[in-house]
Parts: structure tokens; sequence; C-alpha cells
């Protein structure tokens, strides 16, 4: 009895140093190739085989295929990535994901100490940041070694118990090993580590005895459906492109499963599999796995319009955005996290969209605003009230992640950036404040029966034109000329503040217009004339962080958005 106990705390304490080292390894793998990878995977086209060996590449350097999905969940919530891109590397991640178990199959039992030695050496004595990250990267190989030798070792006495054959004899349908496999995932978390205890009781001198590749393919089988579920808490609270991508990774496994388990019943897969290295059970193992997920991409990359169809249809639009409520479109609490293994480079992108949609609707409000100065309405001056209020939602939001990301340890051209964001936001959030005074200005001349002049008039529609130029300027703009054709703009709104002022003077005296309208019309112009200031401010903020445009493709969606607004404030 006391050599069972003492094997299962070897078992267990081999198992938590494996996961430990996996975890370990996968981090500073990331940390030295994180950014580059994020680089290359938020550059990919829409070519599905380049997709899938760019998810293949990442997975296999990072080593771990959970980084890879949640990332790529990252980057379809941020805007940055359709959901067919997303499919071909989460099927390459599935490929990618395998280079460890393979590892694993060689017996370097011998070398681990000497590699974890190395590693820890590099850890401890060297001051370059670099070379410490890679002694992490050597020690945690070496861990995974001697990880699993202990959990081999602990095996022996283990598997000679004759409950322990009875419970792995049990597992003799598909059903049964699948959902063991599933359940495997959700108590350690980890389907390599799944995948590395079967591999450790392989290697053990009685484990051909214990469990076959018969039994074994269905637990690896759900393995691979198990690990589905920490993409999904990934996405969970963010936007619905993300849900449907982590969906897309559950329907693959899910579908690979139901394939193999039927090839199964009419073909001899487990002995096709074995044939490739006969008298190596752990390698069949890790065969098998890399089978599963290299047959499944092949039949269901040419499927990929249809599973892109099948979320869709599963997880349609929310009612909550048809119906017009306030919500942001590519930022989540889940990105804040820092196990959601999301580099600047997104969170950049995704507050860039945010900011995008924002100015979008402070421009549009800024002409309805102006344009109802001439033609006044019920319905102007509701959609101009929803939007103001969808443009501090927005600003409260985005500031709320610019100030938590800005605690990060950011390199120093992202905290400009970061910096340049809250400056822009902020200048936005006062450009739909002097909208809001604007169309005051429409309610006042209404409600005392004024009416400008045809000359003011005329002044108020260029007021409509240039403003739009601006704002539009800033939408489309790229970093390099944004600064210089806004500082033109805001020049010819400072000169038709100045001309319009003296014109106004001339129509006083001239008995044109009455006092009062004179009034409102001269506090209106000086409206307009700190709009340029800010729109000027959100140019030069842009151009020093080298911003991206924000992108006229939010124009039409924005626009939908603000009459969803206002029908949901008239509601």
């Amino acid at each position: 009895m006391q050599d069972i106990w003492k094997a299962l705390i070897g078992l267990s304490a081999g198992m938590a140093i494996f996961l430990y080292s996996i975890k370990m390894t996968s981090s500073s793998l990331e940390s030295i190739a994180g950014n580059k990878m994020k680089d290359v995977l938020g550059k990919l086209t829409g070519n599905r085989i380049v997709g899938v060996g760019v998810g293949a590449g990442v997975t296999a350097l990072i080593q771990s295929s959970t980084a890879t999905t949640v990332m790529v969940i990252g980057f379809v919530n941020a805007g940055m990535m359709n959901l067919h891109q997303a499919l071909w590397i989460i099927m390459g991640a599935n490929i990618g994901t395998n280079i460890t178990s393979q590892l694993i199959a060689f017996d370097v039992g011998a070398l681990a100490p000497i590699v974890a030695l190395v590693g820890a050496f590099f850890c401890i004595l060297s001051k370059d940041k670099k070379l410490k990250i890679l002694g992490e990267i050597v020690t945690g190989i070496g861990f995974i070694f001697l990880s699993m030798n202990m959990m081999t070792e602990s095996m022996e006495p283990l598997s000679q118990l004759p409950k322990i054959k009875e419970i792995f004899a049990s597992i003799n349908n598909p059903i049964l090993g699948i959902l063991t496999g599933i359940l495997f995932v959700f108590v350690i978390q980890s389907s390599a580590g799944g995948l590395g205890v079967l591999q450790a009781m392989a290697m053990s001198s009685a484990g051909a005895d214990l469990i076959s590749l018969e039994q074994a393919m269905f637990i690896i089988f759900g393995l691979n459906i198990g690990t589905c579920f920490h993409a999904l808490l990934a996405a969970i609270g963010g936007s619905r492109n993300a849900m449907r991508a982590a969906l897309m990774h559950l329907i693959f496994n899910v579908f690979g499963t139901t394939l193999f388990s039927l090839l199964s019943l009419f073909l001899p897969v487990a002995k096709m599999v074995a044939w490739l290295s006969p008298n190596d059970l752990a390698r069949q193992f890790a065969n098998m796995h890399l089978v599963f997920n290299v047959v499944a991409t092949i039949v269901l990359l040419p499927l990929g319009d249809i599973i892109v169809k099948i979320v869709n249809l599963i997880l349609p639009e929310k009612s909550s955005e048809q119906e017009g409520k306030l919500y942001l479109k590519y930022l989540n609490p889940n990105m804040l996290a820092k196990d959601m293994h999301l580099g600047t480079p997104i969170l950049i992108k995704a507050l860039s969209n945010e900011i995008g949609r924002m100015l979008i609707m402070a421009g549009k409000n800024v002409k309805r605003s102006i344009e109802s100065v001439i033609d006044n309405s019920e319905e102007i001056q509701r959609e101009i009230d929803a939007t103001e209020e969808y443009i501090d939602y927005l600003n409260k939001e985005i500031s709320y992640y610019i100030s938590h990301i800005m605690v990060f340890d950011l390199e120093e051209d992202d905290a400009v950036t970061m910096s340049a964001m809250f400056k822009i936001t902020g200048n936005i959030e006062r450009m739909g404040d002097h909208a809001v005074n604007i169309a005051g200005y429409a309610n006042k001349l209404e409600e005392k029966g004024l009416k400008l002049s045809e000359k003011a008039q005329a002044e108020v529609r260029n007021m409509v034109n240039i403003a739009d130029e601006g704002y539009k300027t800033l939408v489309t703009t790229k970093p390099s000329a944004i600064h210089i054709k806004m500082a033109k703009i805001e020049q010819k709104i400072d000169d038709m503040t100045d001309d319009y002022r003296e014109h106004q003077l001339e129509r006083l005296k001239d008995g044109v217009c009455s006092g009062d309208a004179c009034v409102i019309y001269s506090e209106m112009l000086t409206d307009f004339e700190r709009l340029g200031d800010h729109m000027l401010n959100v140019a030069e903020a842009a151009a020093e962080a080298g911003l991206k445009t924000f992108g006229p493709d939010e124009l039409a969606a924005s626009e939908a958005e603000i009459k969803k607004a206002a029908l949901g404030a008239k509601a």
C-alpha cells in the first residue's frame, strides 16, 4: 500500500511539473516570437493554404494551440481578421500542436537533467533578458522530459494493480473513450498534458498491457474536443464574430472525432497508424494525434465557406445590437487579461476601430447639427441626442481600456500610441459637445421664431461642407499626410469664422438680421471655430503616434448604428 501511495504522489508530482513546464516553455517562446508571430497573423491574406501553414508554424514556435486560437479570437474581435482567415489558422494550429507529443515520444530521459541544468544556468547567471528567456525555454524542455520520466516510473507499480487494469479495460467503446478525454482536459486544463500522461503510460514497461492504441485513440479524440473549451471561454463577452471563431474550433474537432469514429467501424485505423511505428507505443499515440488533425484539415479545407455559414446560422446577430443598444464592437473585458495571449498590436487595432466608430459618429453629428440650423426637426434633434449619448458611452469605455492597458509593461512606441489615443478620444468627445451646442442654437432660433438671412444660411452651408471635409480627412487620410491636410482645413475654418463675423456685423448695420439672431449666430461661429481646433488636435495626435486610418469601411455601419440608437431613444 505504501508503494502505491508513493507511486500516486510521484505521478501527481510528475504531472504538475509537466504541466508547469509546458506553460513555462510556451510563455517564454511566445515572449520571444509572440509579437512577430502576431504581426504575421495580422497581415495574413485570405489564402487558405498559407493560413494553415502560418497557423501550424506559429503554434509550433510557441508550443500552444490554445494560445494561437485565443490570439486568433482576439484578432477577429479586433476586426483584424475575418472568419475565413481565422478558420485556416485554427486548422493549422491543430497540426502545429503535435510537435510537443512528437518530441515527448523521444526517449531522452538520460539527457533531460543536463538540458534542464544548462537552461537553469542561463536563467540564474545571465543578465541579458533574451538569454534569460532562452534559458527558461531550455529549462522548460528539460523539465518536460524529467517529468515524463517521473510519470513513467510511477506508472510501473500502478499499472500492475487489478483495479487500474479493470478501469482501463472498461474503456472499451468509442463514446466512453471520447468522454474520458474531454473530462481529462477539464480536470487538468491541458490537452497536451492528457496526451503526455497517455504517452507516459505507454513508456512504462507494462504500458502496452494497460492501454492499447485502439483504446487510446478515442481518448485522444476527446482531448481534442476538450481543448476547445479554452477558446470558448476566451470568446465569452467578445464580439459575435469572436464567438463564431471559437465555435469553428469546436466544429473542426467534433467533425474530426465523428469522422475517425465512423472510419474505425469500417477500417483498421489503429493498425494503419501503428504501422508507422510498430514497436513504439508512445510514438503511435503521437502519430494518431497528428493523423487526426492532418486528415480533418484536408477534408474540411475545401468546406470553409460552409463552416462559416453554419456558425453564422448558429450565432446570428444579437437582438440587443439590432435594437440599437449601446455596445463595444471590438473591445471586451477578456482582452485585458494577461492570459489571453493578446499582444499590444491587437489591442491598439481594437482601440483604433472603436475610436473610428466614435469619430464617425461625432463627424456625422457635427454635420447634422449645422444643417439643423437651417432645417430643424424633432427627428434630427432626436438623432443628435442619441448619437451624443453613444459618443459619451464610447468615450467612457475607450478611456477605461486605455487607462488599464497603460499599466501593462509597454514598449516606448506603444506607450506613445496609447497616450495619443487618450488625447484623440478626449478631442472627439469635445467635437460631440460642440455639435450638441450648435444643435441647441437651432432650437433657440426656432423657439424665438427667428431665422437666419439667406446670406447667413449660405455661410452655414459652407460650414457643413468644410466640417464634413475635415472629418472625412480624419477618417481616411494616412498618418504621413493627415496633419498637413487637417492644418489647411483648420486654417480655412479660422478664416471663414473671421470673414463670417465681419459679414455678420455688416448685416447687423444694414438691418438685414435681428440682434437676437446675431447673438445666436455669433455663439455658433465660436463653436464652429473650436470644432476646427479639436479636429486638428486629433490629426496631430494621430500623426505623432503614426496611427493608421480609422477606416472608411466603418462609415455605413456607424450610420446604421446611429439610426438604431435613435430608434431606441424614440421607443
